[in-house]
């Protein structure tokens, strides 16, 4: 039990004086057989068991030892001593009776430490100074030097016992530690954590809720099944004494493994097979009941691995073709399906034998699309092939999103690619091969920079040609990865600088690499509106959204730049689109309302005034309609007035509305909104508030028009 201190070695000797520890082996019925004559010449003199001796067994070798010293005990140098009488003798072996049914801490003297004598043990088990064969060890003595090698690598030196039957304890029994219950170990908090676990045997029973086996994991955001660890450390102990139980037999963990299966517990069931494979890895059949699990986990490439291995342990299973048949179909490989299906014999469905050759026609199909570049037809035939049963298909995806980049319909082609199969690199080059795994990444690469995810395009190219350092498109597709990165990052340091020409310059020549990249245009189209060169931005507006339809940022800056050019019309088109995409933007709604009431102005509908007809006025009648038109990003006027005497000054508005349409000219009459008064109204009557992004920016009081107009100009301009 770690490193033994010369006190330690001490507090054994006196144990050994007082239990008679070299007639310890005299009674082992399961090892009697291959063990030596024990030899009684000893020079220890040997006690019978005393009340002190009983008091002690269940504690620690340390407490004994200073209860020892306590007494004033010496250990002294060994002497000869003569035979014990027949009496002492009779005590002795009643001790070693008592003792027989467990092991004690002198029962096992660790690497490096010596008992008395000096005797060593490799396995941690002694008689007389003689090894024990590991076959008569048995498993409880297997048990018994887990732990032994487990607590000197720990470095503890407290005793930890086991049960000396088949099965590991697990509780308050004997002096088993339990969690707050003086427990010096640190990270001991149960009895099945002070024993190591081989890494193939018992992984998944410690951790049952992980997807995780010998031949990788599905890739999901690096919890792939939402499999937490907070459960799997509580119910870690039972499961691992249920496996050590029945680890000597596979087909018991087996037909627990088919019960977890029929109840949906597919993690647990994949666990289980792998511990019955681990013991018996040449079962064809525990193969294949893995790869129904990996299955049903979603893991198709390792489902296929599995099944592989059970065809090469037993290449007339019939039961495993049928079922790596099935998963081909999935894959997109119909010929390797049907090659397969001839194998099963019987288990084969003709509908599925049906179904594998439909798929190989339409795969044809593809092939001879793509030669012709008639992409279209792609496009439709990859479609058909996948919902006839090639839904995992890598290449299939791969195809379809290949096609709809050459049409310059980007927002598909990365709906096509986020669709498919999320295979890790390292299972796809294993099955696919290096070629099919570069072609499959060169294609995702494109897709990543048409969507404006740029480093991720130049990571997966980079996998892509070292695959394949002889595949040219994956060479130039990293290339041109490189050069629009480069361009984004330069053009958005010039424009947070304000050197929007520059910026503007360096997203062109981003756009020379690729000239539908959404993302430069929409960039480069910002800049030109900064520079007031509207049209020009609403070009690069139309042409991003032309390819990424979804593009909101595009939208929402195309319907800004129809704003600014009085194009109400096209404007609230935009952004009525953006209301359905974004329904919680308060700043989109804001604009939303503003471009509908100038479209009515432009239109020359009514405002909402019962008193005037044909007025461009907006008559405020409530706190929250004043908010929302003060809240525009536009720039907004609100007259504040009493009812009579005020025609005049209502007429030179309506002028002013015709000469200004971006801004909103607002009238509040005062005795009809007194809570708007109070709540955002000037002091002095009449006034005008100027109002933008909900905040006052200017006050004029009094009526003078020319005032008016001369401010209005100014903040426009």
């Amino acid at each position: 039990m770690g490193d033994i201190s010369p006190e330690r070695k001490a507090g054994c000797g006196i144990l050994n004086a007082v239990f008679g520890r070299n007639s310890f082996w005299l009674g082992r019925s399961t090892s009697a057989s291959v063990l030596s004559t024990p030899n009684h010449n000893n020079n220890v003199t040997k006690s019978p068991s005393t009340p002190n001796s009983r008091r002690r067994r269940g504690g620690s070798d340390e407490t004994a030892f200073l209860e020892s010293t306590s007494k004033g005990l010496e250990v002294v140098a060994p002497r000869p001593t003569t035979r014990p009488s027949s009496v002492s003798h009779q005590k002795a072996s009643i001790t070693h009776h008592q003792n027989q049914s467990r092991f004690t801490a002198d029962a096992v003297v660790p690497g490096g430490g010596a008992g008395v004598g000096g005797r060593k043990s490799s396995n941690g088990y002694v008689n007389q100074g003689k090894q024990v064969p590991k076959e008569a060890i048995g498993i409880s003595g297997e048990l018994e030097s887990m732990i032994n090698d487990h607590q000197k690598v720990k470095g503890s030196s407290t005793l930890v016992r086991a049960s000396s039957s088949n099965v590991m304890l697990f509780g308050n029994l004997g002096n088993l530690r339990q969690p707050g219950v003086g427990n010096t170990n640190p990270g001991g908090n149960n009895v099945c954590g002070h024993q190591p676990q081989p890494a193939d045997e018992y992984s998944h029973y410690s951790q049952p809720n992980r997807g995780h086996t010998k031949s990788g994991t599905c890739n999901k955001d690096n919890n792939d099944y939402g499999y937490g660890n907070s459960k799997s450390s509580q119910a870690a102990p039972s499961s691992l004494c249920r496996a050590i139980s029945t680890r000597m037999d596979p087909e018991t963990l087996k037909i627990m493994g088919n019960e977890d299966y029929k109840n949906g517990r597919f993690v647990e069931a994949l666990a289980l097979y792998d511990a019955a494979i681990s013991i018996d890895p040449n079962k064809a059949s525990y193969r294949r009941n893995k790869s129904a699990a990996l299955t049903a986990l979603g893991r198709i490439l390792e489902a296929v691995f599995e099944c592989r291995e059970a065809i090469r342990i037993e290449p007339r299973y019939q039961r495993a073709h049928n079922r790596i048949a099935t998963l081909y179909v999935r894959l997109g490989e119909a010929e390797k399906a049907i090659y397969h299906y001839k194998h099963a014999g019987p288990e084969a469905d003709p509908q599925d034998i049906a179904k594998a050759k439909t798929l190989q026609a339409l795969l044809q199909k593809c092939t001879e699309a793509q030669k012709l570049r008639d992409w279209n037809s792609l496009i439709r035939e990859s479609s058909r092939a996948i919902s006839s049963g090639g839904d995992s298909a890598p290449q299939i995806f791969a195809l379809q999103a290949e096609a709809f980049l050459k049409l310059h319909r980007h927002q598909e082609a990365d709906e096509t690619v986020s669709k498919g199969p999320n295979f890790e690199v390292d299972a796809c080059t294993k099955f696919l091969g290096p070629i099919g795994s570069a072609n499959m990444l060169t294609v995702r690469a494109q897709v990543d920079i048409a969507a404006g995810r740029f480093d991720n395009a130049l990571d997966v190219a980079q996998q892509a040609t070292r695959l394949d350092p002889n595949n040219r498109v994956a060479a130039i597709v990293m290339k041109r990865a490189r050069a629009v990165a480069a361009a984004r990052s330069k053009g958005n340091e010039l424009f947070k600088a304000g050197r929007f020409s520059e910026a503007c310059i360096a997203y062109s020549e981003g756009l020379e690499h690729d000239h539908y990249n959404s993302v430069l245009l929409c960039n480069r189209a910002a800049c030109r509106s900064k520079l007031g060169q509207f049209e020009k931005a609403i070009e690069d507006c139309t042409a991003a959204l032309d390819v990424r339809p979804s593009y909101s940022k595009a939208r929402l800056r195309r319907a800004d730049c129809n704003a600014k050019l009085g194009r109400w019309e096209a404007s609230v088109q935009d952004y009525e689109v953006l209301i359905i995409e974004t329904p919680d933007d308060e700043e989109v709604a804001s604009a939303f309302l503003e471009a509908k009431e100038q479209l009515k102005r432009q239109q020359g509908g009514a405002s909402a005034d019962t008193n005037q007809e044909r007025t461009n006025l907006i008559a405020i009648s409530s706190i929250e309609e004043f908010r929302q038109y003060t809240a525009s990003r536009a720039i907004s006027i609100a007259y504040f007035y009493n009812k009579p005497g005020e025609r005049q000054m209502l007429q030179i508005m309506e002028q002013l509305c015709r000469r200004h349409p971006s801004v909103n000219f607002l009238k509040v009459e005062v005795e009809d909104n007194s809570p708007i008064l109070k709540f955002k109204g000037p002091e002095l009557l009449p006034s005008f508030i100027f109002y933008k992004n909900g905040s006052m920016i200017r006050e004029i009081h009094g009526d003078d028009p020319e005032t008016l107009e001369s401010v209005i100009d100014d903040l426009t301009s």
